[in-house]
């Protein structure tokens, strides 16, 4: 695993050498995010050898390397999940990737699915806590010494100080940003209304299929995380219709020059 992780570093550094300090991983509707920043250099993930490849329709498929705000940023257009197929390490190795390259902060944003009836599609949730207990941890097998330790402490994943700089970001921006707790599946099905109601009596406030796993493998290189979910649909049970992806991606549309103004204030206050 760590060979196959080094490989990608040395692949990516043969093409840049630029030196992150933000890293961003995008989800629905941020998808041409990277397109409006500072572009100092892209290279595909098809350029890099053993890279995991995106199936999903949309994923651009590139690391993009540039500023926000004056800020070095390296921006995932397009992350892998674990219903493609791919091992947990895979699904993984692009953030420890990005960690490599330098970046000590993560930035990861998501399309969730909204299991708090208080919530709207459209609204903006900060993530402060996860549940990943329906996915594998992606530090299970050999500890990989050089990256982390065997039992990382993870009382704390989204970082309290980066909190504060999202809430203080979302006020500047005129968004009433909601707040909770982000629980990861495997999908690629959706969850059926009991399973709704039973993340909800764990407190979960969304569900999604990414993310968590990401925050941990960060989290155990000691990278400072935080993550905001767009609220594109209520889950299964809170919605009189049927759950479809094009639901999700319209939404996403919907409210993404918002997100993307949240998004670019959030690393400018960094």
């Amino acid at each position: 695993m760590y060979e196959k992780l080094m490989s990608c570093f040395d692949s990516v550094r043969s093409k840049t050498d630029f030196q992150p300090e933000v890293a961003l991983i995008l989800g629905s509707g941020l998808g041409d995010y990277a397109d409006g920043i500072q572009v100092e250099q892209s290279v595909s993930y098809s350029e890099i050898d053993g890279f995991p490849v995106s199936t999903v329709s949309g994923h651009k498929g590139r690391f993009v390397f540039g500023y926000v705000g004056g800020k070095p940023v390296v921006i995932m257009q397009g992350r892998v999940h674990y219903y493609e197929g791919y091992p947990m390490s895979d699904v993984v190795l692009p953030t420890r990737l990005m960690g490599l390259l330098g970046a000590r902060t993560l930035l990861l944003t998501n399309a969730a699915g909204g299991a708090n009836p208080d919530f709207r599609p459209g609204d903006f949730m900060m993530i402060t806590d996860h549940i990943s207990t329906a996915v594998p941890s992606p530090l299970i097998g050999p500890n990989l010494d050089r990256l982390g330790p065997r039992f990382p402490d993870m009382s704390e994943v989204y970082s309290g100080r980066l909190q504060q700089v999202i809430r203080r970001s979302a006020a500047e921006c005129g968004i009433d940003l909601r707040e909770g707790i982000y629980v990861q599946l495997t999908g690629p099905n959706y969850e059926t209304p009991s399973e709704v109601r039973l993340y909800r009596s764990w407190g979960g406030d969304a569900v999604g299929m990414s993310t968590a796993c990401e925050a941990m493998a960060a989290r155990h290189m000691g990278m400072e995380v935080a993550g905001i979910s767009c609220i594109t649909n209520m889950a299964a049970g809170l919605s009189k219709t049927a759950l479809d992806h094009k639901e999700v991606q319209e939404t996403a549309d919907r409210v993404s020059a918002q997100f993307r103004e949240l998004v670019t204030r959030v690393i400018q206050n960094m």
